[in-house]
């Protein structure tokens, strides 16, 4: 299916339509509310769409559901929203599966440990999220190399443990934790209401997508993966607050 552009009548009339069934409304944190940087800490959501999505949680219910800590998204947030995922899906649930998450990461931990040097010289930064794990290497001045480094590294993890890249990081999961579009369908279905409205950049994104009900309006940001199964596509991150515009006119309508 060919993502279809967001701004045209056709698209504003079916986000009307899911917007009047009360859906759960779903964002993806980096490269989607906030842009990507090079080092993760100084991520801002930028003022026009913060105030915007604070306005949006005030009429709906609205979720993060992010490769970040659930701490270090409610730290960069002046609201509280209705609920926040983290690590890709594997953070959100109860203490216990996230304490197996934890201790299925310990032995990629020892491993990292090991190679911490190395990577370190090929520009790559580690990023410990207790139920996940990133190798970044945006700031690499060899990105092949620091790819080459990494997948060396990885290489031979035992099948508990998941490897999926994205934009510049490569992510370590238990293989058996939530992936996004499992604790999207586990919040709608939470909430006794269906439909969902979701926003994401990556490729951790496209499990939502993939998994995407007939009420679930999904929009990819970035015209970097057209084979994305998105149903619509928003450009960039600039034309977020637009979109997000278009939610709240719905409240009126």
């Amino acid at each position: 299916m060919k993502m279809k552009r967001l701004f045209t009548p056709d698209a504003e009339a079916a986000l009307v339509r899911t917007m009047q069934g009360e859906p759960l409304l779903a964002f993806d944190f980096d490269g989607t509310l906030a842009p990507i940087v090079p080092v993760p800490e100084d991520a801002r959501i930028p003022t026009a769409v913060m105030w915007r999505l604070q306005r949006l949680a005030e009429r709906w219910p609205v979720a993060i559901i992010t490769g970040r800590t659930v701490d270090d998204v409610r730290k960069r947030l002046p609201f509280a929203p209705w609920r926040i995922v983290g690590s890709h899906g594997a953070e959100g649930g109860s203490e216990a599966a996230l304490a197996q998450a934890r201790a299925a990461l310990d032995v990629a931990r020892r491993r990292l440990d090991d190679a911490r040097l190395d990577l370190h010289q090929h520009g790559v930064l580690l990023e410990d999220k207790s139920a996940s794990i990133a190798l970044h290497y945006r700031l690499a001045s060899d990105r092949q190399a620091a790819v080459h480094a990494i997948a060396q590294v990885l290489a031979g993890l035992p099948p508990e443990l998941a490897v999926f890249g994205g934009k510049m990081v490569a992510n370590i999961v238990p293989a058996w934790a939530h992936d996004k579009g499992k604790a999207l369908a586990e919040m709608v279905e939470e909430r006794g209401k269906p439909g969902a409205v979701f926003v994401g950049d990556d490729v951790n994104d496209e499990s939502v997508f993939a998994r995407a009900e007939d009420d679930w309006f999904t929009i990819r940001v970035g015209q970097d993966y057209p084979n994305s199964q998105a149903k619509y596509l928003l450009d960039g991150t600039a034309d977020l607050p637009r979109l997000l515009d278009m939610m709240l006119q719905a409240a009126a309508r």
